[in-house]
Order: structure tokens, then C-alpha cells, then sequence
């Protein structure tokens, strides 16, 4: 599904991806891990199209992310560590703006991660792991073969990480792949 041939990246004389490459099949799930600066979301921004490699190359199913960067971005999703949701909106809102851009329905999005009873609230009175919650519903939207998640977990309970790993176990078994 994704192939990554010796990606760079630095920042100044800070090598944040020096040399990475690795390979992710359909129906995977890849979990980098290492300490805290080590490289993990500066390779998963990279991978979204989002922060330009020195060198190296991402072929996301064969085509080069370079060749086509507005497709590469629509083939994925990537949720960062960051929720990138909009405060004076509802929840519902929320999603209905990436529904818009991406297709998918709200309804099921909400039941996905359990926030149907939360939909009109507006983003700014959620609590971390709400929020949380509903950056990740952006992944019960319009379907696609890779997801990129940078912490997924962070701020979740032990239920909103239960109805996450079945989100994620649903996507693999449709095929898709998971870096994390």
C-alpha cells in the first residue's frame, strides 16, 4: 500500500528523519514508537504531504506523492496530535465540514466514537478526550486506504480507546492500513 524509500528531514543541523523507509501492506497496522523529538510525527507529516522531505520518496498504491500531491492528501487520512477542530462549531458541525470535503455521513461518525449525545455542543466546551474523540470520528467518514494517527490514544478513556480499536479493526479488515 505505502512504500517509503530513505526519507530525510532536517530542521537546521537537527536530523528529525534521517534515512527512514519501510514498507505498510493492506490490512496492517504499524506502530511507530521512540522517545519524544525522535522523528515520529515529522515522518507521519511527511507521509500526509504535509512537511516536504530533503530526499526520499513516498509511493502511496505506486504513485509517487510527489507527482500528485492533491490526490496523495485525498487517499489518506491523517489525524495529528493536534484535534484541528473548529470551536464555535457543533459537533456535529465539526464533521459535517469534512463531510462536505470528503463525503461520509455525520450520524454514523458520531455513533463511531460515541458522541451522538454530545452533537450540539459547540467544540469549545469538550473536554480533551471529547475532543480527541471527535478528531478521530473524522475516520468513520468517507473511507480510504490509509490512515496516519500521531498519538491516537492521547486523552482517551479505556471506553473511547475500546470503540477506537474496533474503528480500527473495521478498517483493517475492509483492507485498509494503519501507521500509528
Amino acid at each position: 500500500m505505502i512504500v517509503v524509500e530513505d526519507l530525510h528531514r532536517h530542521f537546521g543541523a537537527f536530523r528529525a528523519v534521517d534515512g527512514a523507509s519501510l514498507e505498510i501492506a493492506s490490512g496492517s497496522i504499524t506502530g511507530l514508537i521512540g522517545p519524544n523529538g525522535a522523528g515520529k510525527s515529522s515522518l507521519l507529516r511527511i507521509l500526509a504531504g504535509l512537511l516536504p522531505a530533503a530526499e526520499g520518496e513516498v509511493l502511496l498504491e505506486g504513485t509517487p506523492a510527489r507527482a500528485d500531491p492533491t490526490g496523495h492528501a485525498l487517499r489518506l487520512r491523517y489525524i495529528s496530535s493536534q484535534d484541528a477542530l473548529k470551536p464555535a462549531l457543533t459537533v456535529a458541525e465539526n464533521l459535517a465540514f469534512y463531510a462536505a470535503l470528503w463525503g461520509g455521513e455525520v450520524t454514523p461518525a458520531l455513533e463511531a466514537l460515541g458522541l451522538s449525545a454530545l452533537a450540539g455542543l459547540p467544540g469549545r466546551v469538550l473536554s480533551t478526550g471529547q475532543r480527541r474523540r471527535l478528531a478521530l470520528a473524522r475516520l468513520a467518514l468517507a473511507p480510504t486506504r490509509l490512515w496516519l494517527l500521531d498519538e491516537p490514544s492521547l486523552g482517551l478513556d479505556a471506553a473511547s480507546v475500546t470503540r477506537l480499536g474496533a474503528l480500527m479493526a473495521r478498517h483493517r479488515a475492509a483492507g485498509g492500513a494503519i501507521l500509528a
